[in-house]
């Protein structure tokens, strides 16, 4: 673990956050890795090693803060078509990374969740993840939950799914079909949708993340890449997010008015 000795400019920004309007759920795209290690003469999984560092440094701000959800978008279904030599690597990665910061999940209490496709995943790398999350269960101040082999895609077919085979078998009306029975039958059922989605490295695509579950989420894009984004960028997200008005359909009028009430 790095030791962190925050700067005066850092205070001032952790400063400006209202604690009691932090958003309780924020989702990381966490993109950049393969042109910050290119801008640097290095192959692509010299970029995703120095990711590591923003992880960690996003996950212990999230947590100090009390935010109580951070899901981070480490491997997708897509990035199985990567060229061989980067998934295994990628995976090898993914082994010691887990591995490695498991120190900082008990130091923070951080419990660690996994969404995705995870029996797709190598058998030493499902394990070795398991582990992590059998010895991380006991721990409330934070989830920080990886999205590994996840497309919202497949989430959401999986789901259609699992809702075909109820009518087939009579357990289900379709008419009895709303958006809550979807929710349940979602992967994320047990987390509240993002309030703040975050993606780095100055794209502005979704690249088939949480579709469902960011319908009303605020967007933030910011132009770092990954390698890069530190503690002060995520407070910089989160002011951000703090100065939005959500409206969730209603009009302004109607939110003060609510807010007064």
């Amino acid at each position: 673990m790095i030791p962190h000795t925050p700067g005066a400019s850092e205070v001032s920004l952790k400063d400006r956050i209202n604690t009691d309007l932090l958003p309780k759920h924020v989702a990381i795209i966490m993109d950049g890795n393969g042109r910050w290690a290119r801008m640097r003469g290095k192959v692509r999984t010299y970029g995703h090693r120095h990711g590591v560092r923003s992880v960690r440094e996003a996950a212990e701000a999230a947590a100090e803060l009390g935010i109580k959800y951070l899901t981070l978008y480490a491997f997708s279904t897509e990035n199985w078509k990567r060229p061989r030599a980067e998934v295994n690597a990628l995976m090898r990665l993914l082994v010691q990374t887990i591995h490695r910061e498991t120190k900082t999940l008990h130091e923070n209490r951080i419990r660690l969740k996994a969404i995705g496709d995870l029996d797709s995943l190598p058998d030493h790398i499902y394990r070795e993840l398991n582990d992590t999350i059998r010895e991380t269960a006991h721990y409330e101040q934070m989830d920080l939950i990886l999205a590994i082999s996840y497309s919202s895609r497949w989430e959401i077919i999986k789901a259609v799914r699992q809702i075909a085979e109820m009518a087939k078998d009579q357990k289900l009306d379709p008419r009895d079909i709303d958006q809550q029975l979807f929710r349940k039958c979602l992967i994320t059922s047990e987390f509240p949708d993002p309030e703040l989605l975050i993606r780095t490295s100055g794209e502005y695509r979704i690249s088939n993340f949480l579709l469902w579950q960011i319908a009303y989420a605020e967007l933030y894009f910011s132009p770092k890449l990954w390698p890069d984004f530190r503690r002060e960028d995520l407070y910089e997200a989160l002011i951000d997010f703090q100065g939005r008005e959500r409206r969730f359909g209603k009009t302004t009028e109607q939110v003060k008015t609510s807010c007064r009430g």
